[in-house]
């Protein structure tokens, strides 16, 4: 299993929501255009290869970046989980706050 940050940066309102309901599917929202995929690479790769099935390569960008498997992760400020909710991708040991 691994984790990918994936955000992305698209021109056209249009084609903004497909990529966006496309990348709910699959994975979690950090912020409007930042999510956050836990699963295979190869889920990755397709999730991505689906998203760029609907941009304009010439106006949109879209990045994809592994995180380290045991690379320090936190959040700072609101979370995007309800109050009450903990997401078990991170162990409590890598909790901040």
């Amino acid at each position: 299993m691994s984790t990918y940050l994936i955000g992305y940066d698209i021109r056209n309102a249009r084609r903004l929501q497909r990529v966006h309901r496309k990348l709910l599917a699959a994975a979690m929202p950090l912020e409007y255009s930042v999510f956050l995929f836990v699963g295979s690479d190869e889920g990755c790769r397709r999730s991505v290869k689906d998203c760029l099935s609907l941009m304009n390569p010439n106006e949109d960008e879209l990045r994809c970046y592994r995180l380290p498997a045991h690379g320090r992760r936190f959040e700072i400020g609101r979370t995007v989980l309800p109050d009450g909710v903990v997401w078990t991708g991170w162990s409590a040991s890598e909790s901040v706050g």
